[in-house]
C-alpha cells in the first residue's frame, strides 16, 4: 500500500522526462547532442535588468517583502497592463507570484474544487491539465486542428460546457503551438464565455514573443463584463530572458487576488525580494532588447519552417507567436528505422535521438502525439546542424 496521498498518485509523469535525461546523459558523456526543447529564451537577462538586481543587493534589499509583493512592483504592472493591454487594474488586484507557473496554480487552486470541470484547447502546455488535477477537478480537452489553426472556435467551446464548468485556460500565444488569438477570435470567444458565467484563465506569458505585425490582444479587454470573469496570467520570464528569476504575476477581481494572496502567504511567503526590484527594471525600462531577441528568433523561425517543409512526411504550420514550432509527423508512422517502427511521437524522439543526437519534444504530452515540438531558442548552427539531421533520420525511414 502507498504512503502516498491520492494527490501526489495522480500526477502524471512527463513523458518527455526520459528523452531529456537521457539527452543531458549523453552530453555529459561528450557526445555532440543537439537540443530543440529549451523552454527558454537563449539570450542573457539584459545587463539593466541585473544592475537593478545588484544595485538591490547592495541597498540591503534581502528581507521579506509583502506576501504577494511589493507596491512598487504593482504599480508598475499595473501601468504596463495600461499601456500595453489596455487593462486597468488597481494594485490591491494584483499578485506578484514565484513565476507564471505559480500564479497558474495559486489562481486554480482557488477557483476550483472537488467536481469542478476545467476546459483546456489542445494542443495544450503540459502543467495544465496536472495543476487541474490537484486541484481535484477534471480537464475537458477540446481537440483543435490545422484547420482552425490550431485554435478552439465559439462552438467547439459551447459544446464542452457543462453545468460542472467552472473554467476556461487560454494560452495565447501559445506553448507548444504559437498560434495567437485575434480580436475578431476573442470577441466571440468572450461572448460565450460571458453567457455561461464561466472563468477565464488568460496565460499570456508570451505576449512579447510575436511575429509579422500580429497584434497581442487579451480577452480581458472585450468588455468589463467579461473582464471580471478573467484572470490574467503573465511574467517577465520570457519577454526579459529572466527565467530563472521566478517572478509572475496575476490580475483580476479582488476577491480572487485576495484568495490567491492568501494561499500564497502560507506556501511561499513572497517571491524573491530583488528579483521583484529587477522586474520593475525589466517592465519599465528600455524594451530594445526584447525587439532584439524576437527579430533573431523571427529569423530563426522562418528557416525552420521553410527547412521542415522540404522534408517529406513532415508538415508545420507557420506560428504567429512564442519561439517553438510544432510540426506534424503522423504520416512518418508505421514506418521503420533500422527494424524499429515508429508508432508515435515518443518512438519517432526515442530513435531520433538514439541514432542522430537530436533530441526533441514528443508531442504526445501535449495532447497531441501526431506532432513533436521544436524549440528555436538555440542558435542558427544548431538549428542547422539538427535540421540536417532530421532530415537524414526521415530519409531512411522505410
Amino acid at each position: 500500500m502507498s504512503n502516498l496521498s491520492q494527490r501526489a498518485r495522480i500526477i502524471s509523469p512527463s513523458p518527455t522526462l526520459a528523452i531529456s535525461a537521457k539527452a543531458k546523459q549523453m552530453k555529459a558523456d561528450g557526445i555532440d547532442v543537439i537540443g530543440f526543447g529549451a523552454g527558454e529564451p537563449d539570450f542573457d537577462t539584459p545587463s539593466h535588468i541585473k544592475d537593478a538586481a545588484i544595485a538591490a543587493l547592495n541597498a540591503g534589499m534581502t528581507k521579506y517583502t509583502p506576501a504577494s509583493g511589493t507596491p512598487e512592483l504593482k504599480k508598475t504592472i499595473c501601468k504596463k497592463l495600461l499601456d500595453d493591454n489596455g487593462l486597468d487594474y488597481d494594485p490591491s488586484r494584483v499578485i506578484i507570484s514565484c513565476g507564471a507557473k505559480h500564479s497558474l496554480y495559486n489562481a486554480i487552486q482557488v477557483l476550483c474544487q472537488d467536481g469542478d470541470e476545467v476546459i483546456i484547447p489542445s494542443p495544450y502546455w503540459v502543467t495544465y491539465p496536472e495543476q487541474v488535477k490537484l486541484a481535484g477537478a477534471k480537464p475537458v480537452i477540446i481537440k483543435t486542428t490545422e484547420e482552425t489553426c490550431l485554435k478552439i472556435t465559439p462552438s467547439m467551446l459551447e459544446e464542452k460546457i457543462t453545468p460542472k464548468t467552472k473554467l476556461l485556460i487560454l494560452n495565447s500565444p501559445s506553448n507548444p503551438t504559437g498560434a495567437v488569438y485575434h480580436r475578431d477570435e476573442l470577441e466571440c470567444l468572450a461572448r460565450v464565455i460571458e453567457d455561461h458565467g464561466i472563468h477565464v484563465l488568460s496565460d499570456e506569458i508570451y505576449e512579447k514573443v510575436i511575429y509579422d505585425g500580429v497584434e497581442h490582444v487579451s480577452i480581458a479587454s472585450m468588455g468589463e463584463a467579461v473582464k471580471r470573469l478573467i484572470v490574467v496570467i503573465n511574467g517577465v520570464s520570457k519577454a526579459y530572458s529572466m527565467t530563472g528569476w521566478r517572478i509572475g504575476y496575476a490580475a483580476g477581481e479582488k476577491e480572487i487576488i485576495d484568495a490567491m494572496g492568501k494561499l500564497q502567504s502560507h506556501s511561499t511567503s513572497n517571491p524573491t525580494t530583488f528579483a521583484q526590484k529587477a522586474s520593475v527594471a525589466a517592465l519599465s525600462g528600455p524594451q530594445e532588447c526584447v525587439a532584439g531577441m524576437v527579430a533573431e528568433f523571427d529569423s530563426r523561425r522562418k528557416y525552420m519552417v521553410e527547412r521542415i517543409g522540404r522534408i517529406e512526411g513532415m508538415s508545420c504550420l507557420l506560428p504567429e507567436g512564442a519561439f517553438y514550432l510544432f510540426p506534424n509527423i503522423a504520416p512518418l508512422y508505421g514506418k521503420k528505422y533500422e527494424g524499429a517502427a515508429i508508432e508515435g511521437s515518443n518512438s519517432f524522439a526515442t530513435a531520433l535521438l538514439d541514432h542522430m543526437k537530436v533530441a526533441v519534444v514528443p508531442g504526445s504530452g501535449f495532447g497531441a502525439d501526431e506532432c513533436i515540438r521544436l524549440s528555436y531558442a538555440t542558435s542558427m548552427d544548431n538549428i542547422e546542424r539538427g535540421l540536417d539531421r532530421i532530415e537524414e533520420f526521415v530519409s531512411k525511414l522505410s
